[in-house]
């Protein structure tokens, strides 16, 4: 099982090919993806990387967690499970008539 990595601060111009290439540094990296924005395919500066063990991923953690690369000091830590970070919940729009204004 991958061990996946939250990786902040990114440089706008890191690829996600730059990305494995660094963290190749301190292990097996089974992915690395740069998030992009969906409408302008931008950097959003950050990303993450699934490391193949438990122990690649703290090393990758102690190695660059601080680091500087690509001019930019890098975030490093593990990543939170999907569904327990502090995203939104629900939505913004509520239909119907329950004593709305209009």
């Amino acid at each position: 099982m991958a061990h996946k990595l939250f990786i902040g601060g990114l440089s706008f111009s890191t690829s996600s090919d730059r990305l494995r290439e660094v963290f190749a540094q301190a292990g097996g990296v089974e992915s690395a993806t740069v998030v992009t924005d969906r409408d302008t395919g931008r950097s959003r500066g950050f990303g993450f990387v699934e490391m193949a063990t438990a122990e690649e991923a703290d090393a990758a953690v102690k190695k660059f967690n601080g680091q500087e690369i690509d001019g930019r000091q890098l975030k490093v830590e593990l990543a939170k499970p999907q569904g327990s970070g502090g995203g939104r919940s629900g939505g913004g729009f509520r239909g119907g008539s329950r004593g709305g204004r209009w």
